[in-house]
């Protein structure tokens, strides 16, 4: 493992954000960090960085200090903006790159490459202040990204991002991907994690509650989801004893079966109740596994 996090804890004077949590993530993975509000992500984030100190436990990148490695080793988009809004966009993109190592020349080509990326050459030469929050988030995305860091760590980085361009930064976290950086994010969109993360980790209250590859999750979970579409009495399910309703979709319903209930009998009866046009047996969601694992409330 690349990134070890070994029985972290840290505290703000009589309040726990971190709890002897310990995870790894492996050197080139896109790994999804989970957890409600309040969890200890971000406070977790900037102990991995070296921001934060914590009071037990260690931080380690293939058994080195993440601190010895140097700023350019890293690219960090924190969850607040970070931008000054005073300066215009190129030239505060120039300055980012230089403070994390790269020549004048260099910078400049980064910059300009990475405005083309993003749709944002049209305001290059505007001030921080003048761009909309989504465009901001973009030229803070190019900010954390132009040194072509080893190591990505992304607080909610989708935030005030419309789709069109949450796409478009789903597909360059693929590209960086492909070229085997590592990279951790958070997000509170479990669909965009559960589309392009191979691990995660999910924490609660400063401690870890799962961790691991998602396929091996979600198969370890089982086939507990039963999607069921019927033309008929749609109420028949209400005296099956274990059969939970979760969801109705525009053309299925979608339910919960406890452990020990029979799909077969829940077929039997939806057959008995109507035409059954649909009857599927699928793994639970990513959303689906955070709400059983954390609370609704989360």
């Amino acid at each position: 493992m690349s990134l070890v996090v070994a029985e972290v804890t840290k505290r703000f004077r009589d309040i726990t954000a971190v709890d002897q949590l310990s995870f790894t993530v492996r050197e080139g993975a896109l790994f999804g960090f989970l957890g409600p509000n309040g969890a200890g992500k971000t406070t977790t984030m900037r102990v991995i960085l070296g921001i934060l100190k914590p009071e037990e436990g260690q931080v380690t990148w293939k058994g080195r200090p993440l601190d010895r490695l140097g700023p350019g080793f890293y690219g960090y988009l924190p969850e607040e903006r970070g931008l000054y809004p005073k300066m215009r966009v190129a030239e505060h993109l120039e300055f980012l790159g230089r403070i994390h190592g790269l020549d004048r020349t260099r910078a400049r080509r980064e910059v300009d490459r990475w405005l083309e990326r993003f749709e944002l050459g049209a305001v290059r030469s505007k001030r921080i202040e003048e761009l909309s929050k989504g465009n901001q988030q973009k030229v803070q995305v190019i900010g954390t990204m132009l040194h072509d860091p080893e190591l990505l760590i992304l607080d909610e980085p989708f935030a005030g991002l419309d789709p069109v361009n949450a796409g478009l930064l789903k597909e360059v976290l693929l590209e960086a991907h492909g070229r085997g950086k590592t990279i951790i994010f958070s997000s509170h969109r479990m669909e965009q994690v559960e589309e392009i993360c191979q691990d995660i980790a999910l924490i609660n209250l400063g401690r870890l509650v799962l961790h691991g590859n998602l396929r091996q999750i979600k198969k370890a979970m089982g086939r507990q989801i039963l999607r069921l579409s019927l033309e008929g009495n749609l109420d028949f399910w209400a005296k099956i004893p274990g059969l939970q309703l979760v969801a109705e979709r525009a053309d299925y319903l979608e339910f919960k079966l406890e452990d020990g209930l029979d799909p077969n009998r829940v077929l039997a009866e939806a057959m008995e109740a109507g035409q059954v046009i649909r009857f599927e047996l699928v793994e639970p969601s990513l959303d689906q596994i955070f709400l059983e694992k954390v609370g609704a409330g989360a």
